[in-house]
């Protein structure tokens, strides 16, 4: 058992240094080169996510800008599904976090960890069963079904019947509509981070997160 764990611990530490062991594939805007637009972007995301108006803009927002009117519009369903979106704050952090986790995507993993704790009361003790995903012991049911159909959208592009119906149970109409939204969301800047080689922000140890 101890080789398996070894052989699965080296395997996602070299899936990191193949995102992050290697200079960015697109250098970032310097911030004195934002435009008054993109400062107020950024504090729009900052508010968004919880954190204070003079955090450090991450390097992968500092390369998106790059193009600001996709930054733009992309940014905008981010900035809706977290503040004023439909799902409670746990649902969406243990969709997002299931998502970074099946993407191996160091930079949304070690960001929603803190995310997760910070905004959605998610516990250490969770962050271990997200990785393990819908069969870890421990979940509610209603959990179980969110970690169930991030991995059904990811493997069948599509929930099924029956993790719909249990969703159903407790998500209205709008909260099913936006659930395969927000997956999608997280999943696309998983391959845009990952393959722009984002580097990690400092306090973010990537797929390492706990």
């Amino acid at each position: 058992m101890s080789d398996i764990v070894n052989s699965e611990a080296e395997r996602l530490q070299a899936r990191e240094a193949a995102i992050t062991g290697h200079p960015p594939r697109i250098p970032p805007m310097d911030p004195e080169e934002f435009t008054d637009e993109m400062h107020e972007s950024t504090r729009a995301l900052r508010r968004a996510a919880g954190l204070p108006p003079d955090a450090p803009i991450p390097e992968y927002v500092a390369t998106a800008l790059r193009h600001p009117t996709l930054y733009r519009a992309h940014t905008a369903l981010a900035i809706l599904l977290m503040s004023q979106g439909a799902l409670s704050a746990r649902d969406r952090e243990l969709a997002v976090l299931r998502t970074g986790w099946l993407c191996e995507a160091p930079f949304e993993w070690g960001e929603h960890v803190a995310m997760g704790k910070r905004v959605a009361g998610v516990t250490d003790e969770e962050i271990e069963w997200v990785i393990v995903g819908s069969a870890a012991p421990g979940w509610s049911d209603h959990d179980r079904a969110i970690l169930r159909a991030v991995e059904e959208l990811r493997d069948d592009a599509m929930i099924s019947q029956p993790t719909w119906d249990r969703l159903a149970e407790r998500l209205d109409h709008q909260q099913l509509i936006e659930l395969p939204i927000l997956v999608a969301q997280y999943m696309g800047v998983a391959f845009v981070q990952n393959s722009l080689r984002v580097r990690l922000m400092e306090g973010n140890i990537g797929l390492a997160a706990r």
